[in-house]
């Protein structure tokens, strides 16, 4: 397949076979046609300084919830200031089989790079949960990947990896994020393997990082290639990086979180290795771990990981079996152990509010696995994802999709003294969205009887039919 590229002002303007597309450089274009397909598509990025004289790096990002375009302007910044261009296939998702998702990921990646010139050595792939857990698998399937940037997510599948085929492995995640211990464990693994690797911690939940985390990793897989001779060495990028990496080394000290003040210096070890000498990274990280304040944070997580271990397995054993016998009356239980994990959230103690959120975050990591699981059964076992529904407006009183499964499936059971009382516990969480109460599947019946539109009425004060007293 040919290219042709024409500057005109700020776009590009590609000619592939019959077809011409105009890239415009600086703005998520959405809804590229992929290559040999008439039906899948896939958005692209151009930096503002992209120019068609030289290869560049590239970074696929993934999102299986159909929301890869917000996934790609995550990265926005970071690719203007680095030098990266971004690309994201619109067609992969978590309700098909992954091997459709890799095949849909090869065709995107191949288009891109017939179309683009591409840097073959620096084609990098990432994603934020799920869609960094994909991202994961991409390399050992696709050949010519060349690292992974995953956000809020560890490693999907470590039996895939292989010695024979490494790939660069930079993870970023919340030290409350349920993952958090699982990537600190899974560093052996991976040196072992021989797989370069870095570990970026930041304070926070399961949730994107702060924008500077974008930029550090696409900056770690800038200096890895010049560390292997792909790129021409920059020093004064590398001497900035180091500057900035010190500056929140002691940042982090400041601010008394001497564990990930104790993370970035062992990465900067790595990073920096090839073009500094390290003596001074070395000294610092050895005082940093002498301090009172390292010795007791690092004594105390390790405990709260050994506790957080204890309640993470009775809760999957516990949902387990409620799951197997539709227990509606364990849904009691399970309030309570939210009502307890605000204990911990709550706590004086920041490293207590971390496992506290780490534990919540898990409950709702292992439902939602749950429910995907059940949902890709045949039969479907509806009986047991209704449970499950009900569960997510326990832990989660303002999932609103949730309610609405549970009045659905009890109006399709015809258990309508269950669809009234979600309703209205739905409508108490603040939902405002009439139409859809109108528009739930199973509901035809439900939605004109009088109670319905009673309790609509009361909140909403706009019942689509009339309420006639007696």
């Amino acid at each position: 397949m040919k290219q042709l590229f024409t500057v005109l002002a700020l776009s590009f303007v590609t000619a592939c076979a019959a077809q011409q597309i105009t890239l415009k450089k600086g703005v998520i274009i959405d809804s590229l046609s992929v290559r040999d397909s008439v039906a899948e598509t896939f958005s692209l990025y151009l930096p503002t300084t992209f120019e068609n004289g030289r290869a560049w790096p590239i970074v696929f990002v993934f999102d299986l919830e159909g929301k890869g375009k917000q996934a790609m302007s995550m990265f926005k910044q970071a690719a203007d200031e680095k030098g990266y261009l971004l690309a994201s296939p619109n067609h992969i998702s978590d309700t098909v089989a992954m091997s459709k998702n890799i095949l849909a990921t090869s065709r995107v990646i191949n288009t891109v790079v017939s179309i683009l010139p591409i840097h073959k050595e620096r084609i990098y792939v990432g994603g934020f949960s799920s869609g960094g857990g994909f991202s994961t698998l991409v390399p050992t399937f696709i050949k010519g990947v060349k690292g992974v940037v995953a956000f809020g997510a560890s490693i999907a599948n470590t039996e895939v990896l292989s010695s024979k085929s490494p790939y660069h492995f930079v993870g970023v995640i919340g030290n409350s994020d349920h993952r958090y211990a699982n990537l600190l464990s899974i560093e052996s693994t991976l040196n072992r393997l021989k797989f370069p690797n870095q570990l970026l911690l930041f304070d926070g939940k399961h949730e994107w990082p702060p924008k500077r985390y974008f930029s550090q990793a696409l900056d770690i897989f800038t200096m890895a290639s010049m560390a292997k001779g792909d790129i021409a060495i920059d020093t004064i990028l590398i001497n900035t990086n180091y500057q900035e990496d010190l500056v929140q080394v002691n940042q982090f000290y400041t601010d008394k979180q001497p564990i990930l003040a104790n993370n970035l210096l062992d990465e900067m070890l790595e990073v920096y290795r090839p073009f500094k000498d390290t003596d001074s990274i070395k000294e610092n990280r050895k005082i940093l771990r002498k301090s009172r304040l390292f010795k007791n944070q690092k004594r105390i997580q390790n405990n709260n990981f050994l506790k957080e271990q204890f309640v993470r397995d009775d809760y999957s054993y516990y949902l387990e079996e409620d799951v197997l016998t539709y227990n509606y009356n364990n849904l009691g239980w399970w309030k309570y152990q939210i009502d307890e994990l605000e204990k911990y959230k709550n706590n004086s103690d920041p490293l207590m509010q971390q496992m506290g959120n780490r534990l919540e975050s898990y409950i709702h990591a292992l439902i939602n696995d749950n429910i995907y699981f059940v949902r890709d059964q045949t039969p479907i076992d509806y009986e047991a994802l209704n449970f499950l529904y009900m569960l997510k407006t326990v832990i989660s009183p303002r999932d609103y999709a949730a309610y609405l499964e549970v009045i659905s499936f009890s109006a399709k059971l015809d258990d309508y003294g269950a669809a009234l009382f979600y309703l209205e516990e739905l409508l108490k969480q603040g939902f405002t969205d009439r139409d859809a109460l109108y528009s739930l599947e199973n509901t035809a019946l439900l939605r004109i009887m009088p109670e319905y539109n009673e309790i609509i009425e009361q909140y909403l004060k706009d019942a689509r039919y009339d309420v006639v007293p007696e």
